[in-house]
């Protein structure tokens, strides 16, 4: 098929002027420009989604969907009620009672601060992955009866912390404490370590403990009563829309939490972060385009005369401006397409092997999470591919309007 003669002439004016060369250097490294600059940005645009969803699927192992809860901060009293009502809204898949309160732990003459939770054995696991994150023991050991000591699950980093193995003896205490004759005095009871988990997060892992729902009861004075409920639902992102069909089918004194809310700030500023980053690489692109005006200028200034030529056979100025609108368009294209490519071979190869480690205690994971979507990709090339377009239209006007009697005259 024969081409249009602005594509042919547009490919020719990017080849060497070798009579067998296959592309000039100027041209390459125009390529070359773009191309890093697409795989730049696709790679650093995956660490960004891949941080964001690393810790909204950690946060949500670790926490339910939503949760209800007491606004008199008593607790609620009748828990088996609330849930049989709050299982009937739709998209609500499980529920789980559980009391929240902060103590001191301590153990081998180390002390930590910590957010303990009462829960549920039989039913947390319905409604968070703690049971799928145990490394060691289970939650069932938390209610096996018998024992001269209750039982308690720590996380990884703080049982390491503590030094501390399961069948090791764990203190805590309540620093709000009991009234006595000697005044406020803390209350402390020891607790047995039955399991050891693994939230893949490492202020998760140092900073929750659970135990059995009857104990924290009797631990913080609660009888009967518990800090709310726990609900999972079946879509995350609808996670808002459900928690306040909730709120309106409990009504006062209850109100619910979602986890965006109780995730706002981090998420907003991984989200502020993401926007700053695209803009960076928007940036680096239009750089890497700067390539792309000095190689159609210079190939206008070498290409002078052939353009008179063209021009008084009776070429338009459109029709010269479209070859270098083409050419333009060729490098910004083949730059695109490669460094697509190369970014989303890095990023699966990377993600793959987890060939870069982090150290965890700063950047809550282990390994540098990877993670990079066809919308992404797509919105880096149309981005690369509309600089490239805006690159050359500067150099195709300057083309167009050259005079051809002003050319010739001096050949």
């Amino acid at each position: 098929m024969k081409l249009p003669f602005e594509i042919f002439v547009s490919l020719r004016y990017l080849r060497s002027k070798k009579r067998y060369g296959t592309v000039s250097l100027n041209t390459f490294i125009s390529v070359a420009g773009v191309m890093i600059g697409v795989a730049t940005s696709i790679i650093t645009l995956s660490v960004m989604t891949g941080f964001q969803g690393y810790f909204r699927d950690k946060i949500l192992s670790a926490i339910s969907h939503v949760v209800v809860m007491d606004f008199s901060g008593q607790g609620v009293k009748d828990a088996s009620a609330l849930q049989a009502q709050v299982a009937k809204v739709p998209h609500v898949t499980a529920t789980t009672p559980f009391i929240i309160n902060q103590v001191m732990l301590a153990a081998n003459e180390r002390v930590q601060g910590v957010v303990v939770r009462g829960i549920d054995p039989r039913t947390e696991g319905n409604v968070t992955d703690l049971k799928k994150n145990m490394k060691e023991g289970s939650l069932e050991a938390l209610e096996v009866e018998g024992k001269l000591l209750p039982g308690i699950i720590v996380g990884e980093d703080l049982a390491r912390k503590f030094g501390a193995t399961t069948g090791d003896t764990i203190t805590m205490v309540n620093p709000i404490g009991e009234e006595s004759v000697m005044g406020m005095v803390p209350k402390m009871r020891k607790f047995q370590l039955v399991g050891i988990f693994d939230a893949g997060m490492y202020d998760y892992n140092t900073g929750f403990v659970y135990i059995a729902l009857p104990e924290a009861q009797k631990f913080f004075n609660m009888p009967g009563r518990v800090s709310g409920i726990q609900v999972r639902v079946d879509d995350i992102y609808q996670a808002a829309q459900t928690a306040d069909a909730v709120q309106a089918s409990v009504g006062y004194p209850y109100y619910t939490r979602n986890w965006i809310e109780m995730n706002k700030n981090f998420f907003s500023a991984l989200k502020l972060e993401k926007i700053g980053m695209s803009l960076i690489l928007a940036v680096i692109i239009i750089v890497a385009s700067f390539n792309i005006i000095g190689t159609l200028t210079m190939i206008v200034m070498e290409k002078s005369r052939e353009i008179a030529i063209l021009k008084s056979m009776g070429a338009t100025e459109r029709s010269i401006m479209n070859i270098f609108m083409i050419s333009g368009l060729i490098i910004g294209l083949v730059g695109t397409v490669i460094g697509a490519v190369l970014g989303y071979g890095a990023v699966t190869v990377i993600s793959r092997s987890g060939l870069i480690s982090l150290p965890k205690d700063v950047y809550q994971v282990g390994h540098l999470p990877l993670a990079i979507t066809g919308y992404d990709i797509l919105f880096i090339s149309l981005m690369a591919l509309g600089i490239s377009f805006l690159a050359t239209i500067y150099p195709a006007w300057q083309a167009a309007r050259q005079d051809p009697v002003e050319v010739l005259r001096y050949e």
